[in-house]
């Protein structure tokens, strides 16, 4: 075999190595996306899983119709993840979930209509029984919590028979409940399943990539290394004018030799040799460039992997500390309690909504997730999110307008737009110390949508406003830098922009300039 077609082949060997290489991360990689985006769905869908569980516990202790609410609307959001990721993903897993979360509502249902029938018919008992007045309060505040017990009191306080309205309505409740806990246990294991899945997934591509890369990584050194042997012994066999020069490049010598004056094939293989030496150094440069892009690569997708995963690990934890926080306090409200007890609890869920904040950022700065576009109500977004804010006490005493002529629609993700404008709202916040003006405009320009949010903060340095929306700049204390780094992504997905002025002292103005707006 001649020296050229030796070197074709050794080369093209180790082409197809790094090309199988690059095909298999190339799969993977994909797979690896496909199943983070399940991890997604799992994750939310437990987290939702959970808040149904705890409203349904609140309705039972404290009969709140708000409960009651908050139970249907993460059914309704249960079920339309549940039917957007059949569409995707064809797993039995989701469809015993939906089969679960639709009984689930059916016997939710028939507890509410159960419970209301029997607090008809309590109260037309009452009336009748005066002497039994002391028992009515307890009853009442009980019977979702406790109706086997309170079906006894009832037969044998109130001397009821068993096949009476109010007793047969507390022993089929009992009935209803214990079935109700039983589904929605189904439904968290499940979630968890669904979970533990998708982690399993993703662990197991990239077990599959990393064991690609160490098999097929040696070998395409051993059959690069041996071609170059085969090649080397080849021309020290048959040249030995070359094996110095050779042994030098072994060594990582690439100096040229002397070109003889005569032209034959030494002379021809000579002038070879040099351009080889020449080209190994360029391509030396440039595979220590690229390793040095690589590993700048893997670095900053390290930190978006962990930040990921250590988000989803602390979003469990914080949403238990969250819920018995929340608990404490409303027990605090109920109960006299010492002033240390009401600031002790008051500080742990403060900066458990600070944990979860930042949990979100980190989130949100490592998900590539692309929009999911539909027609969106930009007034009505903005009002939803400050009337939450305000209802959860983050304005404090801030006073919001906003001013918007007419009804604006336009085609955008509606959780990202939300997730926008819940930044911005916190930043203006923290910026007037919570106490202030903020100002919401909306209006059309040509066929573009645009949106100011002005507050009568502190305002930005005039050196800070160039890096308010790099990645990690932050001036607060407690920041983390993410916040306008995610708004600024997020508009850069709306193919839209986002500008902002500010004077120091006075107040600052976010301008969002969105395209397709359409008046109604």
């Amino acid at each position: 075999m001649s020296l050229k077609k030796k070197i074709i082949l050794g080369f093209l060997i180790s082409s197809i190595i790094i090309a199988i290489l690059v095909i298999a991360a190339y799969i993977n990689f994909i797979e690896i996306r496909k199943e983070i985006r399940y991890l997604e769905l799992s994750d939310t869908l437990s987290s939702k899983s959970l808040q149904l569980r705890r409203h349904e516990k609140n309705f039972f202790l404290y009969r709140d119709v708000k409960e009651i609410e908050e139970v249907h609307n993460y059914l309704k959001d249960l079920k339309t993840i549940l039917t957007k990721a059949k569409t995707s993903y064809k797993t039995g897993k989701l469809f015993s979930l939906e089969k679960e979360i639709e009984k689930y509502g059916q016997r939710f249902n028939r507890i509410e209509l159960i419970a209301w029938n029997f607090q008809k018919e309590f109260n037309w008992l009452k009336p009748g029984l005066p002497e039994h007045a002391d028992f009515f309060k307890l009853i009442e505040s009980t019977f979702l919590e406790r109706p086997l017990v309170n079906a006894g009191i009832l037969k044998k306080v109130f001397l009821l028979k068993a096949d009476s309205p109010a007793v047969r309505s507390l022993l089929e409740l009992n009935t209803e409940i214990s079935a109700l806990r039983k589904n929605g246990e189904e439904i968290l294991i499940i979630s968890k399943a669904l979970d533990k899945s998708a982690r399993e997934k993703v662990e197991r591509y990239i077990s599959v990539t990393a064991t690609a890369a160490l098999f097929l990584f040696p070998l395409f050194l051993v059959v690069g290394l041996g071609s170059s042997f085969i090649i080397s012994h080849s021309i020290v066999n048959r040249l030995k004018i070359l094996t110095g020069a050779i042994e030098k490049t072994g060594k990582g010598d690439y100096s040229s030799l002397a070109i003889p004056a005569k032209q034959d094939e030494v002379g021809v293989l000579i002038k070879t040799f040099n351009k080889m030496e020449n080209d190994l150094i360029e391509r030396e440069e440039e595979l220590r460039k690229k390793n040095e892009e690589l590993l700048q690569s893997r670095k900053l997708a390290s930190i978006g992997t962990l930040a990921a995963g250590v988000a989803h690990e602390l979003n469990n934890p914080l949403n238990n500390i969250y819920l018995s926080a929340q608990i404490l306090s409303r027990k605090i409200g109920q109960e006299s309690c010492s002033g240390i007890i009401g600031e002790t609890v008051s500080d742990i869920f403060s900066q458990t909504l600070r944990v979860k904040r930042i949990v979100g950022d980190l989130l949100e700065f490592a998900r590539e997730k692309a929009p999911e576009f539909a027609m969106v109500d930009m007034v009505d977004v903005i009002a939803g999110v400050l009337n939450r804010m305000e209802a959860s006490g983050e304005l404090g005493d801030v006073k919001y307008n906003i001013e918007a002529l007419e009804d604006i629609e336009l085609y955008a993700d509606v959780n990202l737009i939300k997730q926008v404008f819940i930044n911005l709202f916190t930043n203006a916040v923290d910026a007037m110390e919570g106490s202030g003006a903020l100002n919401v405009t909306i209006n059309r320009v040509d066929t573009n949508v645009r949106i100011e949010v002005s507050d009568t903060g502190k305002g930005i340095l005039p050196e800070d406003i160039s890096k308010v929306f790099d990645p990690f700049f932050t001036t607060k204390e407690k920041g983390t830098g993410l916040g306008l780094a995610i708004v600024y992504n997020i508009i850069e997905k709306h193919n839209g922009k986002i500008d902002v002025r500010s004077i120091p002292d006075k107040g600052t103005t976010f301008t969002i300039t969105l395209q397709g707006g359409e008046s109604h």
